[in-house]
């Protein structure tokens, strides 16, 4: 799983990267900063995974894992900065998910620089970049449909995309992003290489300072119907990643953080994506796999390996709730937990998957 932070110079994407990734990037206050993307990849804590390597004694215990990628700020101009251009952008069409963070603390420097903190309008202003970027790939995805017809070459397939692309660039002229258009499944099919990025999943993080945190609900409720909203004081955890557990325990009570920011994007990022895991055990791996809800047992083999794909048989299954609770895989089969399910199952979150292949 890849998520781009995203959001206006100095808004605290930075801060709010090294407390998701446990890294200690320079921040410097007011400065412009560097436009090349910090990036980096974290496991997915999973106390499932950590239990599951403890009872199987693996050689190698393998967590899920979140790749974060910090982007340069989107200057308020017509200027394209390097989010929306270059190599910025063949990162930001790879990601899966977007997450804009929104400026919600003061500081009479930055006021001056750039305004007073305005979160609304600095959604605004990104959103606004992004349907400016997929508007141009769109009008020059049509034009060159537009040279295909008068070369001569107008397939079912071409004029399947041409119709996608027009409701794309009409939906983009009324100003509105991608994730609110609703296509047919052949046209949708159709754009979907193009990778829109105002398509994508995109949540908010309201960057507060640890004065304030929990004392913006009004903006919360304001935004919340329209994008998924979590708030965070950035530098506050930033900071935490400086203490030993047991200080960090103390100072989250104190302000009455439940999880790390961390924990709390992990868990929205899977929600909002529609992602579970599944789980392969054995003596040499225990590993978390991450994939879409809704997917079968097929896909899911797949994803450990193309080859178990392409020769499925059958996949030996059962829970790790069953497996914890009965505390052996012969209990499981003594109890009728131990199953073997067909290419057309649905894979649940927490199922431990052994995958019978012949190629």
């Amino acid at each position: 799983m890849k998520i781009g932070l995203i959001g206006l110079p100095k808004s605290g994407k930075t801060t709010i990267f090294n407390a998701l990734t446990g890294m200690d990037i320079e921040v410097s206050a007011y400065s412009q900063g560097e436009s090349e993307p910090n990036q980096s990849i974290i496991n997915v804590v999973d106390e499932r995974i950590t239990k599951l390597s403890e009872m199987y004694n693996p050689k190698k215990t393998i967590y899920a894992t979140i790749e974060y990628i910090d982007f340069a700020g989107v200057n308020k101009s017509d200027q394209k900065q390097e989010l929306m251009s270059g190599q910025g952008m063949v990162l930001l069409k790879n990601t899966d998910a977007l997450a804009l963070v929104a400026r919600k603390f003061s500081d009479s420097v930055l006021d001056e620089m750039y305004g007073e903190a305005d979160p609304v309008a600095e959604i605004d202003t990104i959103e606004a970049e992004m349907i400016i970027s997929d508007l141009i790939i769109a009008e020059k995805r049509l034009e060159k449909i537009a040279l295909s017809y008068k070369r001569g070459i107008k397939t079912p397939a071409l004029q399947i995309e041409e119709k996608a692309i027009n409701s794309v660039i009409e939906h983009l002229n009324a100003e509105k992003s991608l994730r609110s258009l609703e296509l047919p499944e052949e046209e949708e099919k159709a754009i979907r290489g193009f990778q829109f990025i105002s398509k994508k999943p995109l949540l908010v993080i309201l960057n507060t300072d640890e004065n304030h945190y929990h004392q913006n609900q009004d903006i919360i409720n304001q935004l919340q119907d329209k994008y998924p909203i979590l708030e965070f004081a950035g530098k506050f955890e930033s900071e935490l990643n400086g203490l030993d557990e047991d200080e960090k325990e103390v100072f989250m009570e104190d302000m009455g953080i439940v999880d790390s920011a961390r924990d709390t994007l992990t868990k929205f990022s899977y929600d909002i994506l529609g992602y579970l895991s599944f789980f392969t055990v054995g003596s040499d791996e225990v590993r978390a796999w991450t994939i879409e809800k809704n997917s079968n047992a097929v896909e899911a083999a797949g994803k450990i390996h193309s080859d178990l794909a392409r020769g499925f048989i059958r996949a030996e299954c059962f829970n790790y709730d069953d497996l914890i609770s009965l505390g052996s895989e012969k209990a499981l089969r003594d109890k009728g937990l131990f199953r073997l399910e067909g290419k057309t199952y649905l894979v649940k979150d927490g199922d431990i998957l052994n995958i019978r292949f012949n190629v």
